[in-house]
């Protein structure tokens, strides 16, 4: 055996350099800051030419590693500090958002600028979007003219669907709606999104996002009620708004009034209990007769597990509404209501396909009861019924109609036998 020592194994290899693209880079917004402050303050209040700038500078600038830095000077002029206010150890430019005109025209023109830069710069979209949720965050550290040129802004964006109406959530900020800060600018905001395109554009957009029932909360608790917000946007040139609130807080009352009907229903509660708490609702929330019945019938239908078979859903129908019949008899005290029960029937059998057999025997089932009077019934037949469906339910009353006419001059010829 040799003496001589044996060499362990060793690793041996090569070292890589690391490539330059893989090295991590040092966030240092200074340098990025002072080329778009520099270009800024060349080009001035064109806003041809900034847009110009802008779009040329995407290409040598990193825009996606320093979007906040981007924005935050196109709307201030510098990069903004926590709060709001803008860091003093920084170049800052004139020429941006806040030192702007204050009017619609200008802040239309602004709005350009960024519609521009995005669709050029597609990946800045979602950097854009939390730029606008910040800066709604920062308003107490705004003056009242750029709080107001940022809200008209703002209203231009959602208008044109440059930004998504769930920014909005920024201004349910509880200091801000606690100093009126949320409300105000809310009025400047919802007057150039009207004004761009209409009511109607604001409601889709707040509905999409789920915000459409969250008006009032703009205002602070003590202050958050209907009256309110309608007589402060009404006041401020807003009424459409107003009127869109209070028909949303409406619905909301109506869907939670369904809910608690249903909840009575499902304990069993007695129908002077059930009846008595509707009319209080009714009265507390300015409910008509004919919104009631509409309630009603919805859940009285929406509380029961249908049969599927058509010809058995008819019979559980039938005996279901014979024991509801006093809860529906107590809101069609006014000919009104008792037609728009008959158009919620004709509609509900009509989009309930094993239904449409049933209509004409519900009907005879309700005026048996009381709760559908025979001069409703003819209203509905001859006038007051609605499309759906129409010749298949005209043609099952038909025989039911003709034999109400024949007992109602029959009833007439002895009332005059009478009198003579």
């Amino acid at each position: 055996m040799s003496n001589q020592k044996i060499q362990k194994p060793t690793l041996t290899g090569q070292r890589f350099k690391t490539r330059k693209r893989d090295e991590k880079k040092v966030f240092d917004p200074t340098q990025f800051q002072e080329t778009i402050v520099q270009g800024l303050n060349q080009t001035g209040s064109d806003l041809d030419a900034v847009a110009k700038f802008l779009d040329a500078s995407g290409a040598k600038l990193d825009y996606r590693r320093y979007a906040e830095t981007l924005f935050d000077i196109l709307v201030a002029g510098g990069m903004l500090a926590p709060g709001g206010t803008l860091s003093d150890d920084l170049t800052r430019t004139e020429f941006c958002l806040f030192t702007a005109q204050e009017d619609l025209e200008t802040m239309q023109a602004y709005a350009q600028v960024f519609n521009k830069l995005i669709r050029r710069y597609k990946y800045l979209e979602k950097g854009f979007e939390e730029e606008i949720k910040k800066l709604l965050l920062f308003l107490k550290g705004f003056t009242e003219s750029e709080r107001n040129k940022l809200a008209m802004l703002t209203g231009i964006l959602l208008a044109n669907g440059n930004i998504s109406a769930s920014i909005l959530n920024s201004l349910y900020n509880e200091n801000l709606v606690k100093e009126g800060v949320s409300a105000a600018f809310a009025v400047k905001l919802f007057k150039s999104w009207i004004h761009e395109k209409d009511i109607n554009s604001v409601a889709g957009s707040l509905r999409k996002v789920g915000m459409d029932n969250r008006l009032l909360e703009l205002f602070p608790a003590n202050k958050r009620s209907c009256e309110h917000f309608s007589k402060y946007f009404t006041d401020a040139g807003l009424k459409e708004l107003s009127d869109f609130a209070r028909n949303q807080q409406a619905i909301g009352s109506r869907k939670e009034l369904q809910k608690d009907l249903q909840e009575q229903m499902e304990r069993g509660d007695a129908f002077k209990d059930i009846i008595a708490s509707a009319r209080e609702e009714m009265k507390k929330n300015n409910i008509s007769e004919q919104t009631m019945i509409g309630i009603v019938w919805t859940s009285v239908m929406s509380y029961v597990e249908w049969n599927k078979k058509e010809e058995l859903v008819t019979e559980q129908a039938i005996k279901h509404l014979k024991q509801y019949s006093p809860l529906l008899k107590a809101f069609t005290s006014q000919g009104a209501s008792e037609i728009l029960l008959l158009v919620k029937m004709q509609e509900y059998c009509y989009d309930n396909i094993h239904f449409m057999n049933s209509f004409q025997k519900i009907v005879v089932l309700l005026y048996k009861a009381d709760v559908l009077s025979e001069e409703a019934i003819l209203k509905w037949y001859t006038e007051a019924h609605v499309a759906k469906g129409r010749s298949v339910f005209l043609e099952q009353m038909k025989k039911f109609v003709e034999w109400l006419k024949n007992a109602e001059e029959e009833s007439e010829s002895e009332e005059d036998e009478a009198a003579d």
